[in-house]
């Protein structure tokens, strides 16, 4: 292709995209050196959430009754959808490079987004300040080697905003057409977000009312963009329908993942201590924001800067929102929207956030924190181009090299932040201390059975056994079989060749209330983690088994 024949727009677009694929293919690179890095140093499974996803998505495919059933209410179903292509290697699940696919995909995804997204307005040098920010950040390569979900809703804001920008100037130009696809594939993007996390039903919401505005011109209604809208429309008005239809089928509840047991309104019940001081921010909105903030500093940047981060931010946004008001800048603002919902989330939602250095001086969800990644990244790049017309004025000479300083400091921030723990990785080695060897106990004493034989336990609490033992999970009656679960309650002995109870699960109630045919083999017990009792029923003994499906 000769890039002379072409116009200078798309000469600029053609520019844009190689540059795109630079950042994308140098992301990469980024990302299996961290994958390489987490998976040497056995990383990969020390959240507890990471351990659980891949649990669910293993089940949907390796389970008595396998399908959508097993994709439970509280967590949204995209993340294991993403994982079914890996997770049916056995192997893959034990170690959890399994989910470290989807999640490195969007990462690098997110950060090719974001720089194209940065360049709707900015120079490449000044995008790449934003980008230095949020793809060196060494607590989102952390995330992006394992399963969890956040790197994949980064992704999926940033290119919400990336192509309502991209729309809204099309609108504009009065390219129909593409305006019509952008927006679509905006749709798209937003329902990949609402199946991802609760905070995408909000974002979602906001990110409708953006693409409304340019749309209140009578005259664009009679164009494809208005068909393209109403289809936007009901993508975005259907998708949380649909999970409520199937939470109300399984569950019987359309509302289950709000005030079901597995719900945070149900788990605050259990671990709150009757007389003792709630979570910081409860019913305060404040507070709550405060925490959110800090916890979202602190993963950004060393502690030396947290608050001089925001500050930033902040004064990069008004400088942006002003600057380019009337060159689309608006759908950038809703990057800031997880700072109202988690403040919200966290007074009135039951959903706390600790952090070491407040009280309780603990670890808990700081992870939440970094959906303030690309916002913090973006505005900072804004107060750069601000400050460098600032400087230009006064020293002209000095103002090129300012965002090369800036990329040069934030290299040595994430540097610093990665010798002294990312806070998400400081997060997860906290609470797995005695999880990982309670686990891996408990997976020696499964290793030990018999490998066709059939198990009764509940597995929600530690799959992680499970996965460790690699026990298929169709081996095992577990809470997710629903026609096989509560007969097997009823009759423990005559349901599988072992039974297996941690304290007070309804395993163990079960066998409390009917022993018969049962006899106890092992126990494993663990500092802060109930004690496994292993069972072996007559029906073993006999060379019974059960018909699965």
């Amino acid at each position: 292709m000769d890039v002379s024949e072409l116009s200078p727009a798309e000469q600029e677009k053609f520019a844009l995209r190689g540059e795109t694929f630079v950042v994308a293919w140098s992301t990469l690179l980024l990302a299996l050196l961290a994958l390489s890095y987490c998976y040497s140093h056995q990383l990969l499974l020390l959240y507890g959430d990471a351990v659980a996803h891949m649990h669910i998505a293993r089940r949907i495919i390796d389970s008595i009754e396998p399908g959508f059933r097993q994709m439970g209410s509280v967590w949204l179903p995209l993340p294991h959808l993403l994982l079914l292509p890996f997770i049916w290697r056995m192997g893959w699940w034990q170690t959890g490079i399994a989910g470290a696919f989807p999640s490195m995909a969007a990462y690098v995804l997110g950060s090719a987004g974001l720089y194209r997204l940065a360049r709707q307005w900015l120079s490449p040098q000044l995008s790449l300040v934003a980008v230095a920010l949020f793809a060196l950040n060494p607590g989102l390569l952390y995330m992006q080697s394992t399963a969890m979900n956040e790197p994949l809703f980064l992704c999926e804001m940033i290119w919400a905003v990336l192509l309502l920008v991209e729309y809204r100037r099309e609108l504009e130009a009065d390219d129909h057409a593409r305006a019509s696809r952008l927006l679509t594939l905006c749709g798209v993007v937003l329902v990949g977000a609402v199946f991802t996390r609760y905070d995408g039903w909000i974002f979602a919401a906001f990110a409708w009312v953006i693409a409304l505005l340019p749309m209140l011109r009578r005259d664009r209604w009679q164009t494809r963009t208005g068909g393209a809208f109403v289809l936007f429309t009901l993508m975005l008005a259907v998708a949380p329908l649909l999970w409520m239809g199937y939470c109300a089928k399984q569950f019987g509840d359309p509302l289950d993942f709000m005030r079901g047991p597995y719900s945070a309104k149900a788990i605050d019940a259990r671990t709150s201590k009757p007389g003792a001081p709630h979570y910081p921010g409860w019913h305060s909105m404040p507070v709550a924001e405060l925490y959110f903030l800090k916890a979202a500093e602190l993963g950004a940047v060393i502690a030396q800067c947290a608050n001089l981060l925001l500050v930033l931010a902040l004064t990069g946004t008004a400088a942006a929102a002003w600057k380019w008001r009337k060159a689309g800048i608006l759908p950038a603002l809703l990057l800031w929207v997880p700072a109202p919902f988690y403040a919200y989330s966290i007074a009135y939602g039951y959903v706390p956030i600790f952090i070491p250095l407040w009280w309780p001086h603990s670890f808990y969800n700081v992870r939440y924190g970094m959906e303030m990644l690309p916002v913090f990244a973006l505005a900072l790049a804004f107060f750069v181009a601000w400050l460098a017309g600032v400087v230009k004025k006064r020293w002209p000479v000095v103002a090129p090299y300012l965002p090369w300083a800036f990329i040069a400091l934030l290299i040595a921030s994430n540097i610093t932040l990665a010798k002294k723990t990312p806070l998400v990785l400081g997060e997860a080695i906290a609470n797995s201390r005695s999880r990982v060897p309670y686990e891996a106990a408990y997976a020696r004493g499964l290793a030990v059975l018999p490998a066709n034989a059939t198990i009764l336990a509940y597995t929600s609490e530690h799959p992680g056994a499970y996965q460790q033992a690699g026990i298929p999970l169709k081996h095992t009656i577990n809470e997710s079989d629903y026609y096989e679960w509560t007969p097997a309650l009823k009759n423990p002995a005559a349901a599988a060749d072992y039974v297996i109870t941690t304290d007070n699960d309804p395993v163990a109630k079960a066998v409390a209330a009917h022993p018969q045919g049962l006899t106890l083999m092992n126990i494993v017990c663990s500092t802060d983690q109930p004690c496994v009792r292993i069972y072996q029923s007559n029906r073993h003994a006999a060379g019974g088994s059960i018909t699965q499906k």
